[in-house]
């Protein structure tokens, strides 16, 4: 699996999707659920500051890679 462009956008579909079911869990469930959307919260703005994401390095762990737009076409023209 790869993403293009680096992996911000697979970061910001996990942070969203992760926030949206928390707050969701918390208006149906119990309202202990604010915490996901807190911890989800405090991880963006630990990133946003000093340059470490945690969810980034579980991608990596994951073996998610980064592929720029120009590789990406030259592998698709390879192909043909």
């Amino acid at each position: 699996m790869y993403v293009i462009n680096g992996k911000g956008s697979v970061i910001r579909l996990v942070a969203g999707t992760v926030v949206t079911a928390g707050s969701l869990l918390a208006l149906l469930e119990s309202r202990w659920w604010l915490l996901v959307t807190t911890v989800v919260g405090i991880n963006l703005v630990i990133s946003a500051t000093t340059g470490f994401c945690l969810m980034e390095k579980v991608l990596e762990a994951l073996g998610m890679e980064v592929r720029t737009p120009a590789a990406v076409l030259r592998r698709i023209t390879v192909r043909r």
